[in-house]
């Protein structure tokens, strides 16, 4: 049963609630290279990112934060450890959302006043906790848990509300998949505020996906998470890659074309995986809701993509297109390309 979390608005993008979950990436450049960094966002931003966080580090950091905004589309986030002040700068350089530890920020006094800044703006924040700075108290109390995580998030909650902060999201990551489940779990029974999930630390990029496949698509299918980050150590336009196949694959994301195919076997006698990789590529910038078969062979392709709204399939010599298990035309193997590419090219335009 999906569980209805607190709607909130990060710079005019809905994040809980009944809004979609939104996908979130962070700039790899120095935020003070505005020109490096727009370009990033806008390139991610083509992509399909919906929120964009950027680190800063310094003043130079902070200030940057009113130009590149001004350049772009999707809201930005200010990410922001060990300074108050920072945190202070960059939202009053007009960023639309921060992330802090306020376990990291300083004293109370700091806190204050950054909640305090936070509601003169009326922006929201985003509480991060993770394996990596649990407060001593917890660790000593359950050691590196899902429960450890949750009360350290938690704590960081009660001190923001406490000066007057409610649009919160919160955030529990580890690296391991397991602990990532649980925590968040947990957490979804405790709290109503939405949850940014993702598993941290999840290495380069085919671990990644794996991880992040497994960790976030169990949390998404339990209704919980309402925005995500897929961390690749790579390029970030691939974790937004990522993120859009892992909606798609829980079913969030209808608005696409979904391309079937067959791991193949003794019987397949045409390269199938060779096409099924250029319709994949072909498709991927279309976001219509069909669904496209590449089949191994004629003995059971029709039959089991008898859902798709066109397919094709290889026997000894030749290759059939169907649509909806239906045979639409017998061709060469030489012309099955071609011929199958006009079929997509029709339904795409249609």
């Amino acid at each position: 049963m999906v569980k209805t979390t607190k709607k909130i608005d990060i710079g005019g993008v809905a994040v809980g609630g009944d809004a979609s979950v939104k996908i979130q990436s962070m700039c790899t450049t120095k935020t003070s290279d505005v020109a490096a960094t727009v370009g990033q966002i806008l390139t991610l931003q083509s992509a399909g990112c919906e929120i964009i966080r950027v680190s800063v580090l310094d003043e130079d950091d902070a200030k940057a934060i009113k130009e590149i905004k001004n350049k772009i589309k999707i809201p930005l986030v200010a990410d922001i450890h060990f300074s108050g002040k920072l945190a202070v700068s960059a939202i009053e350089n007009g960023c639309d959302k921060v992330r802090i530890n306020p376990g990291n920020i300083g004293s109370e006094s700091a806190v204050k006043s950054v909640a305090d800044c936070i509601r003169a703006h009326k922006i929201a924040v985003r509480v991060g906790s993770n394996t990596g700075s649990i407060e001593k108290e917890f660790l000593q109390k359950y050691g590196r848990n899902e429960f450890a995580l949750v009360e350290s998030a938690l704590k960081s909650v009660a001190l923001l509300e406490k000066y007057g902060v409610n649009d919160i999201v919160i955030s529990v990551k580890a690296s391991d998949v397991p602990l990532t489940v649980k925590a968040y779990t947990l957490l979804s029974e405790k709290t109503d505020y939405p949850l940014h999930i993702g598993v941290t630390e999840a290495g380069t990029e085919e671990m990644a996906v794996v991880k992040s496949g497994v960790a976030l698509g169990s949390l998404l299918l339990n209704g919980i998470g309402d925005t995500l980050r897929v961390s690749i150590t790579d390029d970030p336009i691939k974790e937004i890659y990522a993120a859009k196949r892992i909606l798609r694959a829980v079913g969030l994301d209808k608005s696409f074309v979904d391309v079937v195919s067959c791991p193949t076997c003794g019987r397949c006698r045409w390269n199938s995986m060779a096409l099924a990789k250029k319709v994949t590529s072909y498709v991927e910038r279309f976001s219509k809701p069909l669904k496209i078969a590449v089949m191994g062979c004629v003995v059971n392709g029709p039959g089991e993509a008898k859902d798709c709204d066109i397919g094709i399939a290889g026997a000894e010599d030749y290759c059939v297109i169907f649509k909806k298990g239906e045979i639409l035309k017998r061709v060469s193997e030489s012309d099955a390309e071609e011929e199958f590419f006009k079929e997509i090219d029709k339904i795409l335009n249609d």
